[in-house]
């Protein structure tokens, strides 16, 4: 038996009629498969426990993820194997916690409603993986490390050490933000997954076969980067906004890193140090975007790529073919990396 508990948000203001009308579907369609739980309603929230056998209880929440009449889907809890119905009499009891006045119901309220906040807290601060583990009523301690490949990605702001020493607290991190921002949004639109910030640096990652918009994504990002420099003041901080990307492909491994202290879900291995030093590349052939042969292989589309020869980068044993992107958005490269010096 599986028992699934999750919440989420209708897409649009429903009264209280029409929760019940949904729940008097959900009554007959959960008797007729055996299926039991409650649906609570409280302050615009679904609340719901379903419980029965797991094939039928998967395909429903399937069909919950699905259903265009409510968003933010969050699974709270998955329980599997042998356990207990909670609801053995209750097809789908429901419950309008808004309209209802017993005393119980309001501490109720408040720990639900606490419940939700909180995810959405540590979703601000969690990695999409993260969230996704969760999001299946797993739990992401109990995941093994794997061995996988993937294409690393590095982003670093050009003069953020220099820019800081003449910037305001407020105006640096203003900056750094919409960096951030503009970085993250682009990435994670192209299939990519932002894994840390680390200072001024996005680390992120995509699967192999999404190699060409890995590139993209460091095109996208430079654009919109110039944007807000065309866009900025004299005084505004955002015209100092500049990028320099590396990229490697290569076998990583990703899973729990750290201690009882403190774990982080990442990814580790030689593709990660690659990236990181192509990044640090990109001053000296005063390019935006230098990768790894692999990468060049990997790419489907025809993008303008030239050699600068076989480097030895710092802390590799073997030289690696290096490239850089010709491309009309890396022009202005070279002056930002003088103006930092």
């Amino acid at each position: 038996m599986k028992r699934i508990t999750y919440i989420s948000r209708p897409c649009q203001a429903m009264s209280d009629r029409e929760v019940q009308a949904i729940s008097d579907h959900c009554y007959v369609r959960n008797r007729e498969n055996q299926i039991t739980g409650v649906l609570l309603y409280f302050c615009g929230l679904f609340f719901q426990t379903i419980e029965g056998d797991d094939g039928k209880i998967e395909r429903l929440f399937a069909q919950i993820r699905k259903d265009m009449r409510h968003k933010d889907v969050l699974c709270l809890k998955m329980e599997a194997g042998n356990i207990e119905r909670m609801f053995p009499d209750w097809s789908m009891k429901y419950i309008n916690l808004d309209t209802s006045v017993e005393e119980l119901n309001r501490p109720v309220r408040i720990l639900l409603q606490s419940i939700l906040e909180s995810h959405q807290i540590i979703g601000r601060y969690t990695q999409p993986a993260v969230l996704q583990i969760i999001n299946q009523g797993l739990n992401p301690l109990t995941m093994p490390p794997r061995k996988v490949e993937k294409i690393i990605l590095f982003a670093d702001l050009v003069n953020f050490s220099t820019v800081s020493e003449i910037l305001d607290v407020e105006d640096t991190a203003a900056m750094l933000n919409r960096f951030l921002e503009i970085a993250s949004k682009i990435i994670s639109d192209l299939g990519g997954e932002v894994t840390k910030f680390i200072g001024d640096c996005v680390m992120a990652y995509f699967a192999p076969e999404l190699a060409d918009n890995a590139m993209r994504a460091c095109i996208f990002i430079l654009n919109a980067l110039r944007e807000q420099r065309e866009e900025a003041g004299e005084e505004s901080p955002m015209r100092f906004l500049h990028c320099g990307f590396g990229l490697a492909q290569g076998m990583v491994i990703e899973g729990n890193m750290g201690s009882h202290v403190k774990t982080d879900y990442t990814i580790i291995g030689d593709a990660v140090n690659t990236a990181a030093r192509l990044e640090a590349m990109t001053r000296e052939v005063k390019k935006p975007i230098v990768l790894c042969e692999k990468i060049k292989n990997s790419l489907g589309s025809d993008w303008q790529l030239i050699s600068v020869g076989r480097l030895l980068l710092k802390g590799k044993e073997k030289a690696i073919e290096v490239y850089y992107l010709q491309h009309e958005l890396v022009d202005d490269f070279a002056e930002a990396i003088e103006t930092a010096k």
